[in-house]
């Protein structure tokens, strides 16, 4: 089932100045978001993410296209009891404690005191946040901020829950931990809508991603097809010779790593096989030979690059 749908999606702002000339946040954006997936929106400042997420939250208006949330048009706001979100830099008022928190936005969720109580029991639980749950906010460090903001957002138990920047300011057990709370809220089959600048963490915890730049959509799919689009192949071989090694270097271009192991980029299956028979012909054999897998980073970073 298809849980987010968006049609030649397009939101344009007044410019600031004068002129008449408009900007274009986003330009004919399509794309679909299946249920029980953790799904990644990427993308340089600018691009056009934090603007996506607020009109599917209903916080600003598309200037055109077609939304579909829950298979229902978006201006039908009942899609919103289904929801939970987490801003970027969200605020809490510095003299509430934690749980009192989790109370006011449970009530603001429709929740009755007794559900409020029970779901904060859990997922302060959830989250290690107990022992904090009397402090104020004031006392509070950023990722104890970022842990009590999760807690918020899945207080209602919503089922598609939306998320800006989740990890930001959470050390590296935390983000471990963040992963693992999200990877059992989509074993619960929940949905999850990830915006993160942190790439490293997209790529592991995502199942598909959609990359903007500019407003418009340059590349979308699942992590592993995306990564697995290197050009670079690793051969793993008996040992080399000086005066191989010096063909490798000057004839293919090769990267030697060793006497025994190189790596050579190509883009034609043709020219790869070519190498392969001048190894045969040295009589050097082939221990190994892979593609190697690129990281969402680099991909994302070429990507942006070539389009700019």
């Amino acid at each position: 089932m298809k849980i987010i749908t968006t049609k030649n999606l397009s939101k344009e702002y007044p410019s600031k100045s004068f002129s008449k000339e408009k900007i274009l946040a986003l330009n004919n954006f399509s794309f679909e978001v299946e249920s029980g997936e953790i799904f990644g929106i990427l993308g340089p400042n600018g691009a056009g993410k934090t603007t996506l997420i607020k009109i599917l939250l209903g916080i600003t208006h598309r200037t055109d296209g077609d939304i579909k949330i829950f298979d229902k048009e978006i201006s039908d706001e009942s899609y919103k009891m289904k929801i939970g979100y987490l801003p970027e830099n969200h605020k809490f008022p510095n003299y509430l404690t934690g749980e009192q928190v989790l109370f006011f936005f449970g009530k603001l969720s429709g929740l009755t005191g007794n559900e409020v109580r029970k779901r904060s029991d859990e997922y302060l639980s959830l989250m290690d946040m107990q022992k904090w749950r009397k402090t104020k906010i004031k006392k509070y460090s950023k990722g104890m901020m970022q842990r009590l903001g999760l807690a918020q957002s899945l207080l209602n138990n919503p089922e598609l829950v939306f998320l800006d920047e989740p990890t930001d300011g959470v050390d590296p057990i935390g983000r471990k931990e963040i992963r693992d709370i999200l990877n059992n809220l989509k074993s619960q089959g929940k949905t999850i809508f990830l915006n993160s600048h942190l790439l490293s963490e997209v790529e592991l915890i995502c199942d598909r991603v959609a990359i903007l730049n500019k407003g418009s959509l340059v590349k979308s799919g699942r992590v592993g097809e995306i990564t697995s689009a290197s050009n670079n192949f690793k051969f793993v071989t008996s040992e080399i010779n000086e005066k191989t090694i010096n063909d490798l270097l000057v004839s293919y271009k090769a990267v030697i790593h060793g006497k025994n192991e190189f790596i050579y980029s190509t883009v034609n299956i043709e020219d790869l096989n070519k190498l392969i028979d001048f190894l045969r012909e040295k009589k050097i054999l082939i221990h190994s030979l892979n593609r190697e897998k690129d990281t969402l980073e680099n991909m994302f970073i070429n990507l942006i690059e070539s389009q700019n």
